[in-house]
């Protein structure tokens, strides 16, 4: 009887065997190249979803352009909502948008960085998307809008301070009570301020709440 026999060195196996280190560095290398291929695929997805979002192209009887891709490509409504804001942030992001179509920087990094990036920050946050990991990168991106959040708040409350015109205003046009407590305070029945003590002035501008 003969028994067919073939080359032990020539199958992918062997192949393990006798070089695990090479091989190892070879997968390695193929699933980094596959993944800046994803991203670069990614990008293009998602300015193919800006384009269609702009024009409503969801607009056949769904609410938004997320309803209408998890409906369309089977996504989640999270994952969709994710798609469709990042997608609008990168038209306004070119350097982000290129560096990811280029496989340079992940989507990860890219979803996260897009919660702050502005075009005056964008180049600044693409360098730390290049240096960092994803945990990295969103560490950084939940530290910067703390930041945000406490200079929003400043910003609040110096808006419900009076300025100076307001103050010299007051001391034009307020009490001239004499050491006594009488002067030229009208009385309430001459035309007084009769608006709620809870009531909001109109020239208050409204600011999210800080928590």
């Amino acid at each position: 009887m003969e028994i067919l026999t073939h080359d032990v060195a020539a199958t992918p196996d062997a192949a393990v065997d006798l070089d695990p280190l090479g091989d190892l560095e070879r997968l390695g290398d193929e699933i980094a190249w596959l993944s800046a291929h994803l991203d670069a695929a990614t990008a293009r997805l998602l300015d193919l979803i800006r384009q269609f979002d702009a024009r409503a192209g969801w607009n056949t009887g769904f609410r938004g352009c997320a309803e209408w891709l998890a409906w369309r490509v089977g996504l989640a409504l999270g994952p969709a909502r994710e798609w469709v804001r990042v997608a609008r942030a990168l038209g306004n992001l070119p350097l982000l948008a290129q560096a990811l179509a280029r496989g340079e920087i992940s989507y990860s990094k890219v979803r996260a960085v897009t919660r702050v990036a502005t075009p005056e920050t964008e180049e600044r946050l693409l360098a730390v998307a290049r240096a960092g990991t994803a945990v990295h990168v969103e560490r950084i991106v939940r530290g910067w809008r703390r930041v945000d959040r406490q200079a929003e708040a400043r910003g609040c409350a110096a808006a419900r301070e009076p300025g100076p015109a307001r103050l010299s205003a007051r001391r034009r046009h307020g009490d001239r009570a004499g050491p006594t407590g009488a002067g030229s305070r009208r009385p309430a029945h001459a035309g007084a301020d009769r608006r709620p003590r809870h009531a909001v002035p109109a020239t208050t501008t409204p600011c999210r709440p800080t928590a």
